[in-house]
């Protein structure tokens, strides 16, 4: 917990750290939606607290509701712009879900993976999910790349190790 109401009382430190702990465990349990009421009481309480942000834009994520976790996302990397974190969410939040997604959410997805990655190089899945980016798009050269990229950061990434197959083949087949 980094931000807490000015003159906050161990009652209210508390507080918070009980609804941030019950919304994550709601998360961990699959059931965002039922995460968002514990989260959004905390960032009342601590509106500049990153993990809460982290939590909540989750959460929105999760539930699918992709205007209202990018419009938070950008607030919460705006306060904090050098959380890999946040911007893992905000990428996932602009591209929704893939097969749907605009070219331009893809490439506000595309800035966002590249800016997490330029925080933190492990930034877990952005790799991956850049490469899932480059496939949709049949950009097989950037696919490979981040799969591989993906593979070198997690060697046990099953995903990763069976979409970079099928990207080879693919490029194979191209020849």
């Amino acid at each position: 917990m980094t931000d807490l109401p000015p003159a906050s009382s161990a009652d209210a430190q508390a507080r918070v750290h009980a609804l941030l702990n019950e919304g994550a465990r709601l998360l961990r349990s699959q059931r965002p939606e039922e995460a968002l009421a514990p989260l959004r009481e905390a960032h009342k309480l601590a509106p500049h607290d990153p993990d809460i942000a982290i939590n909540l834009g989750g959460a929105l994520v999760m539930a699918a509701k992709w205007s209202r976790a990018v419009r938070f996302l950008e607030e919460a990397v705006a306060r904090h712009p050098h959380n890999a974190h946040l911007w893992l969410n905000l990428a996932a939040a602009y591209l929704g879900r893939l097969p749907l997604a605009s070219r331009q959410a893809q490439n506000r997805a595309i800035a966002a993976y590249e800016q997490a990655l330029s925080i933190d190089p492990q930034a877990a899945n952005a790799q991956y999910n850049l490469g899932l980016i480059y496939a949709e798009r049949q950009e097989w050269e950037q696919a490979r790349a981040r799969f591989q990229a993906a593979l070198a950061t997690d060697p046990q990434d099953r995903d990763a190790a069976l979409w970079l197959q099928r990207v080879a083949q693919i490029l194979e087949e191209e020849r």
